[in-house]
């Protein structure tokens, strides 16, 4: 089966929705339904992914209308900009950082009142779609993660066909349920950002965040739910990473190194940055790496047992009896521009209190303003997101349909489907 992977990365979202369109357009999914019977996904890509799902029935409808979504989106719909609200945020941090000990107690989760997201995808995500499309053939599952503040535990709700697989890994929990929108905002609230969100369990309310904290092997999920083929959508341009790393080591610089002028001290906003992008950005490529590694392995050993493939396989002891493992043919789209320069050139447009906010938080490097790039939700730069993701699904638009098919084919042909992963043994690394 086809599993759709979809990352994080807040505004940058928009891109995913670019990629879609794209692929929407193709002749062959004019009046399908969607190709991708497994959809997992993690905060904004949460939000993409349920949207996919919901309308699964008609693929090119549900890419278009995702696509508008977010080409009509404001900072209003997803936290509040005005003042008595900002100033409430942020007096509650000096508040509980000046007398948080002495009182005893503390105020703050967040530096942004988020509410008005859970009313925006109210209206935007009609969920109820997928009970429909699940029924109707159209959707094996949808997988959609965040974490608990409470145990650390990465959780993936799944809604899915009755059987579909569950399973338990050391920091890795996965619960069937009816998704609804505040499992949605629950994955997209962007820690220290956006407030926890409540969740109903056995012993009351729990409260989770970003889906992306724990989520070091994206394309786990999509693998265990039964993918046999899996396309992910990153939001992280490798071109411009490679570009800050080789600045910082001299590489492709002419200027003489006794009048190098070194790298500025990076100020809060820079370093909020950062630690966004290590959520969000670097795990996709690296399981990519890990998931090509296995695959090489196994098709290595292609002539071995369970009970006698390699060790390094199959994250066990030599000797070790453990479910077979398979080849999983991955497929990634990354932006082929920084998105980072694009929000600088838009980040005019962000509400005068928040950019007031932000700036007292330093100006970071050009290629480095990851943070205004994560929290932009305006619709010019959403825009100009959607339409690069159009591009470069374009570009490499013979290849992506050659691979849907291909995995359409080989779900036709009855390939397994059971909830095996061929990246078990670097998930158990990442882990611990």
């Amino acid at each position: 089966m086809l599993g759709l992977v979809l990352t994080a990365g807040g505004a940058r979202g928009a891109y995913q929705a670019g990629v879609l369109k794209r692929i929407g357009e193709l002749p062959s999914f004019a009046g399908q339904p969607s190709p991708f019977p497994i959809i997992t996904g993690a905060s904004a890509g949460a939000i993409n992914g349920t949207a996919i799902a919901a309308r699964a029935a008609d693929f090119r409808e549900a890419t278009q209308e995702l696509a508008r979504l977010w080409a009509q989106l404001e900072v209003e719909h997803v936290f509040h900009t005005d003042a008595l609200s900002l100033s409430v945020g942020a007096l509650r941090f000096v508040r509980d950082m000046a007398l948080g000990s002495i009182l005893g107690s503390t105020l703050s989760q967040a530096l942004l009142d988020a509410s008005p997201l859970r009313g925006f995808l109210s209206r935007a995500l009609p969920l109820d779609g997928i009970a429909d499309a699940i029924r109707d053939g159209h959707l094996y599952a949808v997988a959609i993660l965040a974490t608990s503040y409470h145990s650390g535990r990465s959780f993936t709700f799944v809604q899915g066909r009755p059987g579909h697989p569950i399973w338990v890994k050391s920091r890795r929990v996965v619960l069937p349920v009816r998704l609804t929108v505040d499992h949605v905002c629950a994955s997209a609230a962007i820690p220290i950002v956006f407030p926890p969100v409540a969740l109903p369990s056995a012993v009351g309310d729990v409260y989770f965040g970003d889906g992306a904290l724990r989520l070091v092997t994206p394309f786990s999920p999509a693998i265990r739910l039964g993918a046999t083929h899996v396309f992910g959508i990153g939001i992280r341009s490798q071109r411009a990473a490679d570009s800050l790393w080789q600045e910082e080591l001299g590489i492709g610089t002419d200027a003489p190194v006794e009048h190098a002028q070194g790298i500025l001290s990076p100020p809060m906003a820079q370093i909020c940055g950062v630690f966004l992008n290590a959520l969000f950005l670097d795990h996709l490529d690296a399981d990519l790496d890990h998931l090509k590694r296995m695959n090489e392995l196994i098709q290595t050993y292609a002539g071995s047992t369970p009970a006698t493939s390699p060790p390094a396989a199959r994250g066990g002891a030599p000797g070790a009896t453990v479910e077979p493992m398979r080849v999983v043919s991955p497929l990634v789209v990354s932006p082929s521009e920084d998105l980072a320069l694009i929000a600088q050139r838009f980040a005019h447009r962000m509400p005068r209190l928040v950019r007031y906010m932000l700036d007292g938080l330093g100006t970071p490097d050009a290629q480095s303003a990851d943070l205004t790039s994560y929290l932009l939700f305006d619709s010019f730069y959403t825009r100009t997101l959607v339409d690069i993701g159009y591009r470069d699904a374009s570009a490499r638009i013979g290849e992506i349909e050659a691979f849907l098919h291909g995995g359409m084919a080989a779900a036709r042909a009855g390939e397994p489907s059971e909830g095996t992963a061929v990246i078990d043994a670097a998930e158990e690394r990442a882990v611990g």
